[in-house]
């Protein structure tokens, strides 16, 4: 019969590796609380129009790489959610965050996201995205903190020689100010332009800076810059922003082509960079979305995110040789010289595992020396060896293996003794 093979795209994250996953979501998370985001968890599928309107409907993401089905039920097509950003916005109109107390809201998440696109060096179908969206400050401050909070990560986790790109994209004010003399210039050279840049000209020209291929960055090297039309007010927030980043010490790179791949970008659009990470450099991204909570239903409140691969990250880790503090391993393998004491054993780790050790005994009835060499392979750091005489006067044998010590311990006192050693 013909193996199932996991499709393409996807991974299996397996032990001894999602060990490294647990501690970057932990630092992740710790890195959250201590920056009074609070978690949010969204469906893994939403209405299909929420990402067309919220996403834009001229963006490679709902023109090229979004998981859709029909509703059978309805006539709603609903679509594998493509990035966080849309779902935890609709979230927070629909159920009034805004009315909340503590403002502005801040929010993370963490889990897949689904992307029908070429597979490659930390580009997966499924990944895993760590977000973190701030909704309803205007004040650059917050921008400079959002992007803090992810170069903290980063930094916290020991990567180096990273790099923030920054960019104003403006207000819609100031994109209609551009917008006849970026068309003047790339009509110039429509013919020339690949064939996604000659459709996203008359739909959204600013997005033709975006493109990945060579030839159309060359054409367009030349073209307006958005950063020569702001207003004095969108001029003054990015000076902000830049001021902020320069006294949190995080250095920064102004590249005014940087319009991100997203259409509810306004102000603020930045990127986290890093050499050498294969076919991908590209680490992290996000930007203010002043627009989007309205366009979703909501009240017109400002907000700014972004959104960062774990896999990517890992990535960089590995790249950069980070060895992360991972402790493998158990506390204690009771091991069972007799059948006779194979309950007391099975009674006895469960009482290690209540207590908050970390144990394991045989269940392949291994003879003794094969059970010392599992113990070994699961790196406990001691064994508790339970034999016929132990079994007769309740007691076991405590083995450091480490250093081969051995004392013999009432079973009523193991789990302290044991506490108390994994104490010093």
């Amino acid at each position: 019969m013909t193996r199932i093979q996991i499709p393409r795209g996807t991974q299996d994250i397996m032990p001894g590796t999602v060990e490294l996953w647990h501690y970057v979501e932990a630092k992740a998370r710790d890195l959250c609380r201590r920056s009074n985001y609070a978690e949010i968890r969204t469906p893994l599928f939403e209405s299909t129009e929420l990402f067309q309107r919220g996403v834009g409907e001229t963006t490679d993401i709902v023109e090229k790489e979004m998981y859709s089905v029909a509703n059978p039920r309805s006539t709603d097509a609903l679509t594998l959610r493509p990035e966080g950003t849309a779902g935890v916005v609709r979230s927070y109109v629909e159920n009034k965050l805004y009315g909340v107390p503590n403002q502005p809201t801040k929010l993370y998440y963490l889990g897949p996201m689904f992307r029908h696109e070429r597979p490659q060096a930390g580009r997966y179908r499924q990944f895993v995205q760590f977000g973190a969206e701030a909704i309803g400050s205007s004040d650059p401050a917050i921008d400079a903190e959002v992007i803090g909070l992810a170069i903290r990560l980063y930094q916290e986790l020991g990567l180096t020689g990273l790099s923030v790109e920054l960019n104003s994209v403006g207000t819609v004010e100031d994109r209609a100010r551009h917008r006849e003399h970026l068309l003047a210039h790339l009509n110039g050279v429509r013919s020339e332009l690949c064939e996604d840049c000659q459709s996203r000209i008359d739909r959204n020209p600013l997005r033709v800076l975006d493109c990945k291929n060579e030839k159309c960055k060359t054409l367009t090297m030349d073209a307006p810059s958005i950063l020569d039309y702001l207003s004095e007010e969108s001029a003054a927030h990015f000076k902000a922003v830049q001021d902020y980043l320069t006294a949190l010490d995080i250095p920064f790179h102004v590249n005014p082509r940087l319009v991100r791949g997203l259409d509810y970008y306004t102000l603020t659009a930045f990127e986290i960079k890093m050499a050498e990470i294969g076919a991908v450099e590209t680490l992290c991204g996000g930007g203010r979305y002043n627009g989007l909570v309205a366009e979703l239903g909501g009240d017109d409140m400002p907000g700014i995110g972004f959104a960062l691969s774990i896999e990517r990250l890992l990535l960089a880790l590995e790249k950069q040789g980070v060895q992360l503090p991972i402790s493998g391993g158990i506390d204690c393998f009771v091991v069972v010289q007799t059948p006779e004491a194979k309950t007391t054993a099975f009674v006895l780790v469960d009482q290690l595992r209540q207590a908050g050790i970390a144990a394991e005994l045989d269940y392949l009835d291994r003879k003794m020396k094969a059970q010392l060499k599992q113990a070994d392979r699961l790196q406990a750091r001691f064994t508790a060896i339970i034999g016929e005489s132990e079994l007769a006067n309740g007691t076991v044998v405590l083995k450091e293996m480490a250093t081969g010590e051995q004392q013999e311990v009432k079973r009523e006192e193991l789990v302290s003794v044991l506490a108390a050693k994994a104490n010093q």
